[in-house]
């Protein structure tokens, strides 16, 4: 691991970055993961005071907050990092991402692994919370706003609250999706929602066609009154509801 790769790799990531100078004086990203590797080294050297001040000063000047206790691997990149904390447990492999606000935290306070870990080129995207001793998959995308306290495979996108998959297309890694979005993302809830009216639909269509056969045996039935909800008329369900099919 080397500071020229971690820059370069910012280029790739972030149209705004324009040369290694700026990155340099400007990026808190690139300030918070200056002091990280420092701080890993006193830590890994049972430095742990010096260790803990120096991941005290980069939380103060970044608003980034790293435990020196962390892995982190190459070329990674926080963009924007307000908000950013990472547990002492912590995983984090070659080419990830991360966004303001995200959050790989412990779910316990039982001693041993407690925070997430994250494959290969991962991108979370902004107001992420990644919980608990996991592990995200290489090349997988964490929606902004995304809590995520379940493995996830490989190239697959989560979004939601709790974290849904909706997309496994981009195994190799090869598109970079800021804030973890890819394309049209589907939504959950909407699809939640579409389900319920197709059901009610089909649900319709078999109360008309069973009305229609107590019709013919008995044609008594015909005076059989369905009461309508005063809030959702039938009527405004659709085709095949009783009140459109009688």
């Amino acid at each position: 691991m080397s500071l020229r790769d971690d820059l370069d790799s910012i280029f790739a990531r972030d149209p705004a970055a324009r040369n290694r100078f700026e990155l340099l004086l400007t990026y808190p990203g690139v300030h918070a993961l200056l002091l990280y590797r420092m701080a890993h080294w006193a830590w890994d050297h049972r430095w742990r005071l010096v260790a803990r001040i120096l991941s005290s000063i980069a939380r103060w000047a970044t608003g980034i907050e790293i435990h020196p206790g962390a892995q982190i691997g190459a070329r990674f990149f926080i963009d924007h990092g307000m908000g950013v904390v990472i547990g002492e447990t912590a995983e984090i492999g070659d080419d990830c991402t991360l966004y303001h606000g995200v959050t790989l935290g412990g779910t316990s306070w039982q001693p041993g692994k407690r925070h997430p870990t994250l494959g290969r080129g991962v991108i979370v995207g902004a107001g992420a919370k990644v919980l608990g001793p996991i592990r995200v998959g290489d090349n997988a995308r964490i929606g902004s706003n995304a809590v995520v306290v379940k493995d996830v495979p490989e190239g697959a996108t989560v979004v939601g609250i709790p974290g849904r998959v909706v997309n496994k297309s981009d195994a190799d890694g090869r598109h970079f999706e800021a804030y973890g979005l890819t394309g049209q993302m589907p939504d959950p809830v909407a699809r939640a929602v579409e389900c319920m009216l197709e059901h009610m639909q089909h649900q319709d269509k078999e109360l008309a066609e069973l009305r229609a056969q107590l019709a013919a045996l008995r044609p008594e039935a015909n005076d059989i009154q369905i009461e309508e909800s005063p809030d959702c008329p039938l009527e405004t369900l659709g085709e095949g509801t009783p009140a459109q099919n009688s």
